[in-house]
Order: structure tokens, then sequence, then C-alpha cells
């Protein structure tokens, strides 16, 4: 036998109606607030295609620029790519890129602000998602065992569902995108 009370306390994919079918969440009821998602993600690859984007000498350009501008432009049509994304009228997006020797590669943060009814999250993941994957391409002729991961929400806060920060986030960046 299912308990009822059980079935109403569990979680449940927003993204699903009552028969199980994928349908776009009704936000009109939920109060407007000031929202905030901040990820990150990283491209690993070669010490020497490291070197070289970080001195310009990339055959299509300026890397850290044109992938900071695809993920800020990537934010802004979220909503084109992920189905059941409301279209937001996003107050800011940033994204920033900082070598890490480390990995050895780039990391790349982005955050994502808006007042609304519903939170940023897909934004700042799609901005940090195609920031990688410009970096890729732009950096392909020279290096193709590169590899995109960590793609994560690192914190958001806003809306009813409160404030969330990853375990072991450690954003670097993300007072200076707040901005």
């Amino acid at each position: 036998m299912s308990d009822p009370a059980k079935e109403a306390a569990a979680p449940r994919l927003t993204h699903l109606d009552a028969e199980g079918r994928a349908s776009m969440v009704d936000v009109t009821h939920k109060e407007v607030t000031d929202r905030i998602a901040v990820c990150e993600g990283h491209v690993r690859m070669e010490p020497e295609t490291l070197a070289m984007i970080m001195a310009g000498h990339t055959k299509k350009g300026d890397v850290l620029t044109t992938a900071r501008l695809a993920g800020i432009m990537a934010a802004k049509r979220t909503h084109e790519l992920i189905p059941l994304c409301h279209p937001l009228a996003l107050t800011k997006v940033g994204v920033e890129i900082v070598a890490d020797e480390d990995l050895p590669g780039l990391r790349v943060e982005a955050m994502a602000r808006v007042a609304s009814r519903t939170g940023v999250e897909m934004e700042a993941l799609t901005a940090v998602s195609v920031a990688c994957l410009t970096i890729y391409d732009m950096a392909k002729a020279v290096d193709r065992g590169m590899t995109i991961g960590g793609i994560r929400l690192l914190e958001k806060s806003g809306g009813a569902s409160g404030d969330f920060r990853a375990h072991e986030a450690g954003s670097t960046t993300a007072a200076k995108i707040g901005d």
C-alpha cells in the first residue's frame, strides 16, 4: 500500500505533470525575488596549449575574450536550448576564465542574476558549458585531446527553495563577476 503522506512529502520532478508528461512549470503565483546562480567548469589541455592561449598565439584569435562573450550570449538564449526553461530578462551575466597550471587548463566560472519568479541555474550552467565548448573549438587544431568537465552549480540564492552552496565550493570569482 502506498502512504499518501509519504508521497506528498517525497521530492518530485517539477517538470512532470500528474500523468508524468513533460510540462513547463507554472510560476504565475511565485513571488518575484532577486535570484543569483554561480556555476563552474574547466577545460583540461596540454601545458603547451595553455601557454599558447595565455600568450595569445592562437590562429583563431583571443580565446579568453571570445569564450567569455560566447558564455554571456549563451546564457541569454538558454530558453531556446533547454525545452522547458522560461525565457528570462537577465539583469547580469558574468563569465571569468582563469589559467590553472595544476590542471593544466582553464577554469571557467559564470554568474547569472535576475529578478524573477524562477531561478537562473540553467543560465549560469549554459554560460559555463558554452564558454568551455568555445575554448575547445578555438584550440582544437593544436590539442584535440582537451577534455571538458566539472560543470556544476556552486551556489544559488533567492526563491522559495532558499540558498544553496555546494560542498567544497571555493568560488574565487563570484564576488568579482557579481559586481
